[in-house]
């Protein structure tokens, strides 16, 4: 049993001699191969002082993956852009370009919004 104190700091004192600490980590889900994906590209530039945006959205699979497909679209595109809560942020619109690349990858895309 892994007894790191840190994992437990709130947690109120139980008398049950029986108890065991679980702690609440959610599992990362397997990565699903891209032809099973369905993956959502679009334009925002809301509180973003106007500067626009291209998200991906929707990709099933593990933060290493997903971290991995971002850097392979900024590399492409040749701009910056981070990755955050499963969405994948591409400084600028370069919604037809990453559309094209994701379908070569063999992802289904649809575009969405703006």
């Amino acid at each position: 049993m892994d007894n790191d104190w840190k994992k437990r700091l709130g947690m109120v004192y139980s008398t049950n001699p029986d108890y065991q600490f679980a702690s609440e980590e959610e599992e990362e889900q397997q990565t699903v191969p891209p032809h099973q994906q369905q993956l959502y590209v679009s334009l925002d530039k809301k509180n973003r002082k106007g500067k626009k945006v291209t998200l991906v959205e929707g990709f099933i699979g593990t933060s290493e993956d997903l971290k991995s497909l971002a850097k392979e679209l900024k590399s492409k595109c040749g701009v910056g852009g981070s990755v955050g809560k499963g969405v994948i942020l591409i400084q600028g619109d370069f919604r037809d370009r990453i559309m094209v690349l994701l379908q070569e990858k063999k992802y289904h895309v649809k575009r969405s919004g703006g």
